[in-house]
């Protein structure tokens, strides 16, 4: 396999695969999929190399990218690689403060804007951003602030580059790119303190593709994945390199939200996700069988039996079925299984990479059982994404998977995972003290996560910083409550609260939807969904799901009071990073009053 430097990528690929189709992108007035041909894609990219070139952009400067997923944020990557031009990408949900430090951050002069919510983000921090010269606007449709005299459209700045006019500026540039080029500049919200920007080079990604040709040999340029994760986040950008790499197709997907609708238009084989995909999945499905009766209900529950045995009890260790549990399979998957994918819209599935939090084992168990092949994976920004994920054959429930090839893991001090390896930082951008906190002497990056390794299998049990000490002086893992919790179709959002008190408590945001509908089963009246969450008969349906949930836990780790929130926690008001991870120091602060009053004797 040949590995090409990023910055000559997606040319190398034209060349092989022409007018075949590399990307595409929903156009939202007609509801179409427009495609963009290999071809295509790189002359996109030749012509944005030139317009950088135009704009004064040196080697080594670093260039910033606002927006949601399009086309344009993987034109405006390649275009800079070629120019030895550093990245880097801005959540598109990201506040005007967070704005402004990153750019300030990373000196950026150029920053690429999506739409109308990223420009104005932008263009509301332009006069506390000294070294920001220039907005360049994705969108058509955005409306420019009348006092805004030098942001420029994104198709105003390519109309100058068509002829390609500084094209032996980008070839000589293109020529000395090496592997040590630094290539992105990755911004972690970060659950505590201000933004980290971690260094990823050229390298780091090289090495991500090769270990991952190793370990994912079905991944074919016969596939077709939908990009759903944020571009900014390094799980989905690395992925699209990987695919880019593999001459897989990719589906933009503009708006998260959308995703139930496009994936079905798109009916993808490929898709990286989090566990809140699955989880929602599974909630569908137990809705469904609790609604059923008699034969189909029987059928239903008998197909997951099947499905488990057939593939986690045999397949998953390299058996071969009994055959009539393989015929049985055969009926299912041509009913069953085959009506659930199709509602989905997975039907054509090949993997499932599921990263970004803890998946539980009920939820695992089942995508496995109804032949989802789901891919749980662990890595964090600092690792180029994957540090470890299920191989196809000898997969274990519970573990995030085998270490990846070539890459050291070993367990310290605390039971913390530490790393070591080509796909690991260097550090994070003009951060010294930050980079010597996690990245010792000997060179082993500290992860922060505690777990352990099992027949090569790496097991999370939780993270060090989060673990919360009660006032008896007992240690509770948050996450491991949380994630067993949020199974239930009940419940949306959890804060674990446990901190210096007597006690483990919860705040809770329940599916609306579900609680609106249990009330009207029982026929109770309320006027407010403040007033219906206080209802007693909804406190008792919490109280006895949370109680069956968490029988496993030991008695202090179990959730002795409850809170449950009348509206969701929101980045708005600093809750949860952008990648909606929980800000405990925050909710903390937000429901103080909730949560001393769980505390009141």
């Amino acid at each position: 396999m040949i590995y090409h430097h990023l910055s000559v990528l997606v040319h190398r690929q034209a060349e092989k695969y022409g007018d075949k189709i590399a990307l595409k992108y929903r156009n939202y007035e007609t509801a179409q999929w427009i495609p963009i041909t290999w071809k295509q894609f790189s002359v996109q990219v030749k012509q944005v190399a030139n317009a950088l070139v135009a704009l004064g952009i040196e080697e080594e400067e670093n260039i910033g990218v606002l927006s949601q997923n399009k086309p344009e944020c993987l034109f405006v990557d390649f275009g800079a690689y070629a120019n030895r031009a550093v990245t880097i990408p801005l959540y598109a949900t990201s506040s005007p403060a967070q704005v402004e430090y990153i750019v300030n951050d990373a000196g950026i002069r150029y920053l690429f804007v999506g739409e109308q919510f990223q420009y104005d983000a932008a263009f509301g921090v332009f006069g506390f951003c000294s070294t920001l010269q220039q907005l360049i606007i994705f969108d058509r449709n955005v409306v420019k602030d009348p006092r805004d005299v030098s942001s420029i459209y994104f198709d105003e700045l390519l109309e100058q580059a068509k002829v390609l006019p500084h094209a032996d500026v980008v070839e000589a540039r293109t020529a000395r790119a090496s592997a040590d080029d630094l290539a992105n500049i990755l911004y972690t919200s970060g659950t505590t303190g201000e933004p980290k920007g971690v260094m990823l080079h050229h390298s780091n990604y090289l090495e991500a593709l090769r270990i991952h040709d190793i370990r994912l040999p079905f991944m074919t340029d016969k596939d077709v994945s939908i990009n759903f994760l944020p571009l900014t986040h390094v799980f989905e950008r690395a992925w699209c390199y990987l695919c880019i790499h593999k001459g897989v197709q990719i589906c933009v997907n503009l708006r998260p939200a959308d995703i139930q609708m496009t994936i079905k238009e798109v009916r993808p084989t490929l898709m990286c996700s989090v566990p809140r995909f699955w989880e929602k999945v599974y909630d569908g499905v137990q809705e469904k069988i609790a609604q059923e009766t008699g034969l189909r209900k029987s059928l239903m529950l008998d197909a997951i039996k099947v499905g488990k045995a057939h593939n986690l009890d045999y397949l998953r260790n390299g058996k071969t079925p009994p055959l009539l549990l393989q015929i049985k399979y055969k009926f299912y998957e041509k009913t069953v299984y085959a009506l659930l994918k199709k509602t989905i819209g997975i039907e054509n599935g090949n993997f499932f990479p599921t990263a970004g939090a803890a998946v539980s084992d009920e939820i695992c168990e089942f995508v496995h059982s109804v032949g989802i092949n789901m891919v749980v994976g662990y890595g964090l920004t600092e690792s180029t994404a994957t540090v470890s994920c299920f191989p196809n054959v000898g997969y274990q429930i519970g573990s995030v998977g085998a270490v990846m090839p070539d890459l050291d893991v070993k367990i310290g001090a605390e039971n913390e995972i530490l790393l070591k390896g080509k796909t690991i930082t260097k550090g994070y951008y003009k951060k010294t003290e930050a980079t010597a906190a996690v990245i010792d002497q000997d060179g082993w990056f500290h992860t922060g996560d505690a777990g352990y390794i099992k027949d090569g299998h790496l097991y999370l049990t939780e993270r060090i910083k989060d673990l919360l000490k009660t006032s008896n002086g007992k240690y509770i893992s948050p996450q491991a409550l949380e994630t067993k919790l949020a199974i239930d179709r009940y419940i949306d959002q959890i804060a674990i609260i446990a901190d210096q008190r007597k006690f483990v408590s919860a705040l809770i945001v329940p599916v609306y939807g579900y609680v609106k509908q249990y009330a009207h089963e029982k026929g109770l009246e309320y006027n407010s969904m403040e007033e219906l969450l206080q209802h007693p008969k909804i406190q008792g349906l919490f109280r006895a799901r949370i109680d069956t949930l968490q029988q496993q836990f030991a008695h202090y780790e179990q959730v002795k009071r409850f809170t449950l929130l009348p509206e969701p926690f929101s980045m708005e008001r600093g809750e949860l990073t952008n990648t909606l991870k929980l800000k405990r120091a925050v909710v903390s602060r937000n429901y103080k009053e909730a949560i001393d009053k769980m505390y009141e004797e």
